[in-house]
This record gives C-alpha cells, sequence and structure tokens, in this order.
C-alpha cells in the first residue's frame, strides 16, 4: 500500500533486527511477522508509526535472540554473522557501516540480548532513552545503565576501525593481488604480523574450527589455497567495505576484512553455505 508506514520503514526494521541477530534470515521472520501484527493493529490509535514499528521488531527480536542462544553455543566451529552483500551508498554512511560489518557484529555477540538491544537501538539508530524503554520493558533509567554498560564493554573489544574506504579497498586489492599471484613477500607486508583469521563453516563447509594466528602461518596457507583448481576470487562489498568473494571448487565463501594502518588485523571467513544466501543480491540498509 503506497504510504504505508511499514512499507515506508521496512529496511530500517529489517536493518535494526539485523544487527540484533547477526542473521539475516531471522531477521527477516522477525520482519515478517512484525508485518502481522502492524497489519492487525488498530492504526488509529497509533501516534508514532516509526516508533511502534521499532518497539514491535525490538520485541521479537529479543524473543528470537534469547531462542537461539542454545543453537549458538551447539554450533560446530566458529560461529559468524551472516554476511550480506551491500550496496556502495552504505559506506557512504560510516557509523552505519561500522555497525553492520562483520567485526562489529562479532563484537556485538559478546553482549547480553538486553544489552544488544539498548545498544543498537541507542547508538545506531539515536533512539531516545524512553523509547527503548518501551521497548525492552525496562525503566529509561535502567535503560541508560544498560548503553553505559554496554558501551564500555564493546569498547574494550571493538577494532579501530576509523578506516577510509578508499583506503578499505587499496589495502583489500593488494592483499587480494598477492594471494592470487603467489607474491609471499607483498602478502607477509599486507598482513599485520599478528594477524587472525576465524572460519565459519558450520560443519558443512571446510573451515579450520579454531582461529589461526600469525602472518607467518597465514601467507603460504593462503597462497597454496589459491593455487587449487578452481579458485576464483573477486573483490565485492561486504557488510558496508570492501571484501573478497571466493569461490574454491564450487563452494563459495565470503570474506571480510578488518584493516588498520594499513595493514589486515583480521580476516572473517564465511563458509557456511546456509549463511550465503544474502550474497548474490544487495541488500538495502537503513537507518
Amino acid at each position: 500500500m503506497i504510504g504505508d508506514p511499514f512499507v515506508t520503514h521496512r529496511s530500517l526494521l529489517f536493518t535494526v533486527a539485523y544487527e540484533m541477530l547477526g542473521s539475516a534470515a531471522d531477521a527477516e521472520d522477525v520482519v515478517q511477522e512484525t508485518w502481522l501484527r502492524w497489519d492487525a493493529a488498530d492504526h488509529d490509535e497509533v501516534n508514532d508509526a516509526r516508533a511502534y514499528l521499532v518497539r514491535i521488531v525490538t520485541r521479537l527480536a529479543l524473543n528470537q535472540l534469547r531462542a537461539s542462544a542454545r543453537r549458538r553455543e551447539e554450533y560446530i566451529g566458529e560461529w559468524l554473522p551472516e554476511p550480506l552483500l551491500t550496496s556502495p551508498d552504505v559506506a557512504d554512511d560510516v557509523e552505519l557501516a561500522e555497525s553492520v560489518s562483520i567485526a562489529m557484529l562479532t563484537v556485538l555477540e559478546t553482549l547480553a540480548p538486553a544489552e544488544r538491544a539498548v545498544f543498537v537501538l541507542r547508538e545506531v539508530f539515536d533512539t531516545p532513552y524512553a523509547e527503548i524503554a518501551a521497548a525492552v520493558d525496562k525503566t529509561p533509567e535502567s535503560v541508560r545503565q544498560i548503553a553505559h554498560r554496554a558501551r564500555r564493554h564493546v569498547a574494550a573489544r571493538r577494532p579501530r576501525m576509523e578506516v577510509d574506504p578508499l583506503e578499505q579497498s587499496v589495502v583489500v586489492d593488494k592483499f587480494l593481488a598477492a594471494v592470487t599471484t603467489g607474491d609471499l613477500q607483498t602478502l607477509m607486508e599486507v598482513l599485520a604480523p599478528d594477524v587472525v583469521v576465524i572460519a565459519d563453516g558450520g560443519g558443512l563447509a571446510p573451515a579450520s574450527r579454531k582461529p589461526i594466528t600469525g602472518a607467518g602461518l597465514l601467507a603460504p596457507l593462503l597462497i597454496r589455497s589459491a593455487k587449487i583448481r578452481g579458485f576464483e576470487a573477486t573483490t565485492t562489498r561486504i557488510n558496508g567495505t570492501a571484501g573478497v568473494r571466493l569461490s574454491v571448487n564450487g563452494r563459495t565463501v565470503a570474506v571480510s576484512l578488518v584493516v588498520e594502518d594499513g595493514r589486515v588485523t583480521r580476516i572473517y571467513g564465511m563458509a557456511n553455505p546456509h549463511k550465503l544466501g544474502r550474497m548474490d543480491k544487495a541488500v538495502e540498509l537503513q537507518r
């Protein structure tokens, strides 16, 4: 329906749910349930449709987050967020791009559900404390305390990601060129000495079940992998920043890189096929 607030704010609702859940599939389910509740609501009683819809999607996402906790505990190997193919304009909003980055979403996984909801709504969407309180069923003062605690928690764990998008692209291009041409010296130069690789195969695709640390160990491994028959690699935009899409014997791997001081410090490889459904068409994100 033209002019329907749900249609107007759909991308916003998906972004809120995705940042809370780290799963595009679960976020889409939450948005669909939000639509059902919105459709059944008396719209004449709603003073602020945007706040009302955000409140619904937050509550549903919180329920989903708590329900999926056990599933995450039983997950095989490392659990990483579901990657999204994003359009270039997402990078134009620096705060949004950082908030949806694989690195940040991985940090948000270490927050308790209520802390994650409060952090996302306050820090990313600048939602007033009173509205957050209504969404998470807490007092505004309690929400302020939770927000302060969550900010400290995230600040202690987040990578320094204040990187110009152009610099990110240049480093990613250099990294990919070194890997595909077998240039070990250049690859060692572009990797930080203590670079860490975290891979997510979910038991369904080949992936190390523990992080791999150190350029000396990683660089030769990457170059050997690039020599496998059927290996293809292209740059793309993953969760708001320049990344790499790999194809190895028909298997897709989405690779997100963290760049600090001109070097790659972290590499996240998402190989679980169940998590790659949003890598073929750019997803619209909105604040």
